[in-house]
C-alpha cells in the first residue's frame, strides 16, 4: 500500500482523495462543486486537489479529531486576520459540522486575541456572528 491509500474499514483501499471527498461530504456536501464551479477554468483540478490534499491528507490523519482540527483551523484563520474573513466564515461552518459549538468558537476566536491581536479577533467575532444570526434566521 503507498502512503496514499489506506483502507477502509471494510479493508478496500481508500485514496487521499477518496478519504478528502468522504470528510468534506460530513463537513460540506457540494463544496468540491462549488469550488469547481468557481476556480476550475482557470486552475485546472483546483478544487479536486484541494479536497485531495487539505482534507484527504491532512483532516484525514490519525492523532487530532475532525473537531479539534477545525477548531485549530478557526484559531490560525482568526489570528491571521481580516483578509481570511471568507474562508474563516467556511471553517465555522465546518467546525460547527465537526461538533464544536458555537460557545467554543467564540472562546477560541477570543484567545486568538493574544497572538493575531484585538482586531483579528473582533473581525473573527464579526464573522462568527454574522454566521450565527444567518442561522438563526434560517432556523426560525
Amino acid at each position: 500500500m503507498t502512503s496514499n491509500t489506506t483502507a477502509d474499514t471494510q479493508g478496500s483501499p481508500q485514496t487521499a482523495l477518496e478519504r478528502g471527498r468522504a470528510i468534506v461530504a460530513q463537513l460540506n456536501p457540494g463544496l468540491e462543486e462549488v469550488l469547481s464551479q468557481r476556480y476550475d477554468e482557470q486552475f485546472p483540478d483546483f478544487a479536486e486537489t484541494l479536497v485531495e490534499f487539505a482534507y484527504g491528507r491532512l483532516y484525514a490523519r490519525e492523532g487530532l479529531d475532525l473537531k479539534t482540527r477545525q477548531i485549530a483551523t478557526v484559531a490560525a484563520l482568526t489570528a491571521l486576520g481580516g483578509q481570511t474573513g471568507p474562508q474563516l466564515r467556511v471553517n465555522l461552518e465546518h467546525a460547527l459540522a465537526a461538533g464544536a459549538n458555537r460557545r467554543e468558537l467564540l472562546e477560541v476566536i477570543l484567545q486568538m486575541s493574544v497572538y493575531g491581536g484585538m482586531p483579528a479577533a473582533i473581525n473573527g467575532m464579526n464573522v462568527a456572528m454574522q454566521l450565527f444570526e444567518e442561522q438563526d434566521a434560517l432556523a426560525s
